[in-house]
């Protein structure tokens, strides 16, 4: 067995993992996470009253951090219990899944989704449902994993055990992880589901990020200079915007 601290030591939680984040941008000046950029994304896109669907709305995210800007939110997930548990209880919310959204035609401005473009397991038919629910000129925004990131294609070789490993190395309960499929986890592959969808990719950022592999101070170095020799196309996360065509 393992003595106690070292046990400790393969556990990193979100409030060691944001720490780690704080002194990697303090090292890296003009680094934002993708959390971060994903958010700065989303409200350049607002607009006062515009309607908007968080897709994947889990318990809650980004519109916590939306109350203040004025947007007519609407969440659809596929796990109740996230629904149920919702900390912005006075919005609607559906349960829903992606490829059959209970939603008119062009009813959103815009449609968001943090860390669910690789839960998609048939992303065709979901983009396709974003651009119906989507008005002309409107934008579906997301951030998520890229695949041609190494960490990335460990964790889909892992699939079988993830639940688990999220648990034991990142102190989450396994009830808050779900069946990845990565099927949408490339630029190629996004701009292809786009354009297949009548939609347009704006923008799409590439973001390094070292503090997956911080459970110690010395894996946060070695993690670091990984991400300066990687090719921006192998950055862990990918945020973008795509534009609904007339």
């Amino acid at each position: 067995m393992f003595p106690n601290r070292e046990v400790k030591s393969l556990v990193l939680p979100l409030s060691r993992q944001e720490m780690y984040r704080q002194r990697y941008a303090a090292s890296n000046p003009g680094w934002v996470p993708a959390t971060g950029a994903y958010l700065r994304l989303v409200r350049s896109h607002l607009r006062p009253g515009m309607r908007l669907l968080d897709l994947g709305c889990g318990r809650g995210g980004v519109l916590e951090q939306l109350r203040d800007d004025g947007p007519i939110a609407f969440g659809a997930d596929a796990d109740f219990r996230s629904l149920a548990e919702h900390r912005i209880r006075h919005m609607p919310r559906v349960m829903a899944f992606g490829e059959a959204l209970p939603f008119g035609d062009r009813s959103f401005g815009m449609v968001i989704s943090s860390w669910a473009v690789e839960h998609f397991a048939q992303p065709d038919a979901v983009f396709a449902e974003i651009a119906r629910v989507l008005e002309p000129g409107g934008f579906f925004i997301f951030v998520t994993p890229n695949l041609l990131n190494p960490l990335v294609q460990l964790s889909r070789l892992l699939r079988p055990v993830q639940g688990k490993l999220v648990r034991m190395l990142y102190a989450r309960g396994e009830t808050d992880t779900f069946p990845t499929y990565y099927r949408a986890n490339t630029p190629a592959r996004i701009a292809a589901l786009a354009v297949g969808a009548n939609l347009q990719v704006e923008e799409l950022k590439l973001i390094h990020d070292p503090t997956y592999l911080a459970f110690s101070d010395l894996l946060f170095r070695f993690g670091s200079v990984v991400s300066r020799l990687l090719p921006r196309s192998a950055a862990i996360h990918m945020v973008g915007a795509c534009r609904r065509l007339a």
